[in-house]
């Protein structure tokens, strides 16, 4: 089981509450849990990953185990934690300004 947290306007698109959690076969990826989550709430699709090119959003970030994820490969499988359920997968939303 994978839990997600999802910054609040994308919970409030996709019409959720607290957590999302999803069962995952391992070994589990980035690029798994975005699509397992696009296709139980179809509204989010576009909003994490760009329609076209599956490249993160510029103002996204994905965060486990307290790593920042978001450069990394999204084939690459995620903490062991993760993958168990211990740890969330955190979708957050950057902040930029002046």
């Amino acid at each position: 089981m994978i839990r997600i947290v999802l910054p609040a306007h994308l919970k409030t698109l996709a019409k959720v509450n607290g957590e999302v959690r999803l069962e995952m076969p391992g070994p589990v990826t980035q690029r798994m849990v975005l699509d397992a989550l696009e296709a139980r709430y179809p509204m989010l699709r576009g909003t994490m990953r760009d329609h076209h090119t599956g490249q993160r959003r510029a103002f996204v970030r994905f965060y486990a185990c307290e790593e920042d994820l978001s450069n990394e490969s999204p084939d690459t499988p995620l903490p062991s934690r993760v993958a168990a359920g211990e740890e969330p997968f955190l979708v957050i939303g950057a902040m930029a300004g002046g």
